[in-house]
């Protein structure tokens, strides 16, 4: 062994560094492994000039477009929407909107009130002081009161301005008789926490934040953990997780930057890979006494995989709406349509947020929010009628978990140190089509109300797949889940898994301060196994 800890964590992103900072804080001795390393100031691209076009190349948030060294493969041929993700300190968080919701107390019983999936082990108000921790680490912008939402203590900032554009929908939605409130947004919009400033609007909030006004965990958790003694280990490419004679996990061995295979010891071991990295580890770390991977005797590691799936309708209107200035996807939203309702064709719900236009280089191209322009001699005129006077209403829909819906290793393709790369096999079903559908038109009807002069629609955007949920996921009885209410393996007794690989279901809505509150609730169960032991 070339190293050793007490508790080993795998990924270096939104869950793993609150556990990092919860144990560490704890006096527990901690060290995480992360494939990728920390973002240097030079590297950040939004105040460059061609941001937009590193945003489409080195910048693009699906690996298997950006293809940094840290970046694995993954087979994408057998779904309609693509995986983003960010592998380095801070994971996909230096790469998020920062949305920042949580789960209705429904979400976790959809099986008792809808007759469909599966409940939860736990219930929201299991959750709530975490909840809480989690917003005071991360920061959230908003306000309190949401009709639609349980009560919780107050943001410690005031809510993102909507601009023009969200000003428009509100009225929209005030019109339709409909609910809206604005976005809870962990994006300081006063300074708040150590060394962070307040947003300025530049607008490429999916990028590192050179003000470090975004809630991405490189600057809200891993400062304190670092400072609370845990330990980070960056360029670490971990291919196994190792376990003894009896299937208790040992460790876990990696490459490092060179290709030098290292090794570390640990008592236990916590993954936060996300939910296509640590089904990928699980099913690579076979060994004789876990034959078919890790912590996989219900041979439901890897399936169940829930995106969100969502489509857009964007409106274009006659005045500017300048919806390019500001973050790009908290402004308003909407949960009028989020309960299941026996009048409609679909069970469960589905979520309407607005998004503000792109820059001059997405509008003249075509993104997921409109289509591109002629190339020719009306291209000016046509940049003209459309930039800066687009606003958008996604709908976010709610996944249901299906074994078919599955992440495995595939047989072909490898990283760049010959270790199997994830697959993924994944379709939208019915209900969710009917969903989007139903959202669709509820769209166009916010965007008539609000006075847009024409209306364009994608009904799939298949640049979605930021929400990795349900390959490992959580349960009472051990045929029918891998971990427990604590994400502890029901396999693997010193095994612990804290991303959205654990959810039973995904909501209709950002899942991260979901995740994040999970991991926490982990990680003090986890001190308290300790402290009942000692």
């Amino acid at each position: 062994m070339t190293g050793e800890t007490d508790v080993l964590i795998i990924g270096a992103g939104a869950s793993g560094a609150a556990v990092a900072w919860r144990l560490a804080n704890a006096g527990v001795e901690v060290t995480c492994l992360d494939l990728g390393g920390w973002v240097r100031p030079e590297e950040m691209i939004t105040g460059d000039d061609d941001w937009e076009v590193k945003r489409l190349a080195q910048w693009h948030p699906n690996p298997n477009v950006r293809q940094r060294p840290e970046d694995y493969p993954i087979n994408q041929a057998n779904s309609p929407i693509r995986p983003l993700m960010f592998n380095g300190v801070g994971g996909s968080t230096i790469m998020w909107s920062c949305h920042a919701p949580r789960f209705h107390p429904s979400d976790f019983r959809v099986r008792s009130l809808d007759g469909v999936a599966d409940d939860w082990p736990l219930t929201y108000d299991d959750l709530v002081p975490y909840y809480e921790l989690n917003d005071r680490m991360m920061g959230v912008a908003g306000v309190a009161g949401d009709p639609a939402n349980p009560p919780r203590d107050a943001r410690q900032t005031p809510p993102v301005p909507p601009g023009t554009g969200g000003e428009r929908l509100a009225r929209a939605f005030d019109q339709l008789h409909w609910h809206w409130w604005p976005a809870d947004t962990m994006i300081n919009t006063q300074p708040y926490g150590e060394g962070r400033g307040a947003c300025n609007g530049c607008g490429p909030c999916e990028l590192a934040c050179p003000h470090r006004a975004k809630g991405s965990v490189d600057v809200t958790y891993w400062p304190q953990a670092l400072r609370a003694g845990a330990k980070l280990v960056t360029g670490a490419n971990v291919f196994e997780i190792t376990v003894d004679g009896s299937g208790r996990a040992t460790g876990a061995r990696y490459y490092d930057d060179s290709g030098a295979e290292e090794r570390i010891a640990a008592a236990s071991v916590v993954v936060a890979a996300n939910g296509i990295g640590t089904p990928r580890l699980l099913l690579l770390s076979k060994s004789t006494a876990h034959p078919n991977g890790l912590a996989n005797s219900s041979g439901l590691v890897g399936r169940n995989l829930m995106h969100h799936p969502i489509a857009t309708a964007t409106g274009i209107f006659d005045e500017r709406i300048d919806g390019h200035r500001g973050i790009t996807a908290c402004s308003i939203f909407s949960q009028e349509f989020y309960e299941t309702d026996p009048a409609r064709d679909f069970v469960r719900g589905y979520m309407l947020q607005a998004v503000r236009g792109h820059g001059p280089l997405l509008t003249a191209l075509g993104s997921w929010a409109h289509p591109g322009l002629a190339w020719g001699a009306d291209h000016h005129s046509q940049f003209a009628e459309v930039f800066g006077r687009a606003v958008s209403l996604a709908i976010c829909g709610e996944d249901m978990p299906a074994e078919s819906n599955r992440v495995t290793l595939d047989p072909d393709l490898r990283d760049r140190h010959g270790v199997p790369a994830p697959a993924l096999n994944y379709r939208v079903d019915e209900n969710a089509r009917r969903q989007l559908d139903h959202g669709i038109a509820s769209a166009r009807k916010v965007l008539m109300a609000a006075g847009a002069r024409s209306i364009h629609v994608k009904d799939l955007m298949p640049d979605a797949g930021f929400h990795l949920l349900g390959t490992a996921r959580m349960g009472e009885d051990p045929r029918r889940s891998v971990v427990d209410r604590w994400g502890r393996a029901h396999d693997v007794p010193n095994l612990f898994i804290v991303d959205g690989s654990v959810f039973v279901t995904c909501a209709a809505l950002n899942p991260t301060p979901t995740i994040q509150a999970l991991a926490l609730r982990t990680a003090g169960h986890i001190i308290e196994t300790r402290r009942a032991a000692n």
